[in-house]
């Protein structure tokens, strides 16, 4: 692969939605030429009979059965101690003039 220019960079800030100095887009050019090299570099690395590695840490999913639990307090308490009700709901004044 050959140097990224200048202009594939200035492609790539202006598809990013980036505003680069003249100095930056010199230091990126060269930094994204190595990135693609190291990229090119691991395509050519033969992987073939390696299972894919998806985590590494040794961690696995824990997951719990859905339960459907019961809420101690039943709407009609709640109601209990409102200072005013209607049709089962909290009454309350107005808010939008």
């Amino acid at each position: 692969m050959s140097k990224l220019t200048r202009k594939a960079v200035l492609k790539l800030a202006r598809l990013s939605r980036l505003k680069l100095s003249d100095e930056e887009v010199d230091r990126f050019a060269v930094e994204l030429t190595h990135i693609l090299k190291y990229v090119e570099t691991l395509n050519s690395v033969n992987v073939e009979g390696l299972e894919p590695t998806y985590q590494v840490t040794g961690l696995k999913n824990v997951t719990r059965e859905d339960e459907i639990k019961k809420y101690q307090a039943q709407p009609s308490d709640l109601l209990a101690d409102a200072p005013a009700i209607k049709d089962g709901q909290y009454k309350v004044k107005r808010v939008i003039g």
